[in-house]
């Protein structure tokens, strides 16, 4: 049977899985092995940025200002941030 309100398009999972695509392909022409497990963490906290409505640009700034000095790395936790650093529209 079938349904008419069911959307039958698989964009929305296409769209979700091509900064991966895009991502593995540019994995390639790392160097090194360490490079390539740089660039995969960064990718991954840019991402995860990204799923929890941050703009990754503010998220990585706040990062790099705090991890060398924080003692506790929960609160740097990107679902722990509260409205701190969502996209907005003045920008």
């Amino acid at each position: 049977m079938i349904d008419g309100h069911l959307d039958l398009s698989n964009n929305i999972s296409e769209r979700a899985i091509k900064p991966f695509v895009i991502a593995r392909k540019n994995f390639l022409f790392s160097n090194t092995e360490n490079g390539a497990t740089s660039s995969t963490i960064l990718f991954s906290i840019i991402q995860t940025a990204r799923a929890n409505g941050l703009d990754p640009t503010k998220y990585l700034e706040y990062l790099i200002k705090n991890i060398s000095t924080t003692t506790n790395f929960e609160k740097l936790l990107p679902w722990k941030l509260g409205d701190t650093f969502k996209y907005s529209n003045s920008d």
